[in-house]
């Protein structure tokens, strides 16, 4: 057989055991003990071999121990007043701007993204309490419920990023320069996101209820006074990370500390919260790292098989322009979606697709953005987006009504998407900036 076949066949197993309900991780492991068996021509001990470094070297990695303590950091701050605070102490702020506190949704989804790392953790803890204050106050549903959705997943696109972490380790690149090539894109998607929100509400006055009567500059930093903690541990790790001052991971641990304390000032932390932030990160995190080990297997079969170097050879051969193959690409992550999660798309893909982009010339961290952002669209699209799962499991709204009203904030994704491949330099002039390209 010839590695098209091979290839063909390793896809069509893959999906049989994923259609049948096997878990990704254990289906990724079998596909790649399969290919090892049929196809690599070793001996048997040989693929035992293979699968166990595989296993080992996938997880004794010291950048992969800053992913459970991301985790961890979110989930204490989960369980924390911090949502609370953040719609009060932004709400004073946008009471003339059109749209009033709508926007609370894109600000408060883009500061607790900022510390939790999840999209689904940011979407949920949002929505619980812009919801029923949006709803009290006379707000449109359907635009709250649409910009929560897409607004949500800017918890894996602003530093710290679980999935980011997930690509920096699959693709072997820095994790310091994913996260800051993160920042740029994040700020101009939360802009987009906010545009349409005030063009809508400039359309539409007669949706929006009057503004609250204004408050004195005193009260409106009496108000935000409760964001300070929380901006302060953000700054603090951002600051501490593009100074050379630690790692990721040593970052990470900083931030498990910061959010103890804020925790503890704010009398949130018990040992009840603190066992069940302990035992989620600790689930997330042996999830993520099982899907890893069974992909890195997969790796080392589909390098016994030739069929990376061989389609990055063929696509090579095709003379396709850069942006023919990442509309390619883009069309296939965007079918991935409807059927995967984030992670999963990144760890499934990544043997195969990363040869091909460096074998293109892409630049891997601006790809890092680029794959982030469309695992953003997934988040957000029928019939596996976990963000249209956590709202309709809080609002009772059906799935598919949910996906209709986020139409306009995901054409906003897909405007990002236009803008970082037009304009790659918006991902790539941060981490050059403060690292220099040859770092």
């Amino acid at each position: 057989m010839n590695v098209v076949e091979i290839g063909s066949f390793l896809l069509l197993v893959m999906l049989l055991l994923l259609g049948g309900g096997i878990w990704i991780a254990v289906t990724l492991a079998l596909v790649g003990w399969i290919g090892m068996a049929l196809f690599a021509n070793l001996p048997s001990v040989v693929w035992g071999k293979n699968l166990f470094s595989a296993l080992w070297e996938s997880n004794a990695s010291w950048e992969l121990a800053a992913l459970p303590l991301f985790i961890w950091m979110g989930e204490i701050l989960f369980r924390t007043r911090l949502s609370e605070q953040m719609f009060e102490g932004l709400s004073p702020w946008l009471n003339r701007v059109p749209g009033r506190l709508m926007h609370t949704t894109i600000l408060g989804c883009g500061i607790f993204g900022s510390v939790s790392g999840s999209s689904a953790a940011t979407c949920a803890t949002i929505a619980k309490v812009a919801l029923p204050e949006l709803a009290r106050r006379g707000y449109d549903e359907r635009i709250a419920l649409g910009s929560l959705a897409t607004a949500g997943t800017l918890g894996i696109l602003i530093p710290p990023s679980i999935t980011m972490v997930v690509y920096a380790v699959a693709a072997d690149a820095s994790i310091i320069r994913i996260f800051l090539a993160g920042f740029i894109p994040g700020l101009i998607l939360m802009v987009l996101f906010s545009g349409y929100i005030a063009a809508w509400s400039l359309r539409n006055p007669d949706k929006v209820p009057p503004a609250d009567p204004p408050s004195s500059l005193m009260e409106k930093l009496r108000r935000s006074g409760s964001l300070i903690p929380c901006a302060l541990l953000i700054l603090f790790i951002v600051w501490v990370l593009v100074a050379g001052w630690a790692t990721a991971t040593e970052c990470a641990a900083y931030g498990v500390l910061g959010s103890l304390v804020i925790a503890a000032a704010s009398r949130s932390l018990t040992w009840a919260s603190f066992r069940d932030s302990l035992m989620s990160a600790t689930r997330v995190s042996c999830m993520i790292m099982f899907i890893l080990a069974g992909a890195a297997f997969l790796t080392k079969t589909m390098a016994f098989t030739g069929i990376p170097r061989e389609l990055a050879e063929w696509v090579h051969g095709l003379g396709l322009s850069p942006l023919a193959l990442i509309a390619v690409l883009s069309l296939l992550y965007l079918v991935l979606g409807t059927a995967l999660d984030g992670i999963s798309m990144i760890v499934l893909t990544s043997a195969v697709v990363l040869p091909m982009i460096q074998k293109a010339g892409f630049d891997l961290i601006w790809f890092g953005i680029f794959i982030v952002l469309l695992v953003e669209i997934a988040e957000v699209t029928p019939p596996v987006g976990f963000n249209l799962f956590v709202l309709q499991n809080m609002t009772g709204k059906d799935s598919t009504v949910i996906a209709r009203a986020a139409i306009p904030f995901f054409m906003c994704l897909l405007l990002c998407i236009g803008l970082i491949t037009v304009f790659p330099e918006i991902v790539t002039w941060l981490p050059d900036a403060v690292m220099g390209k040859d770092r």
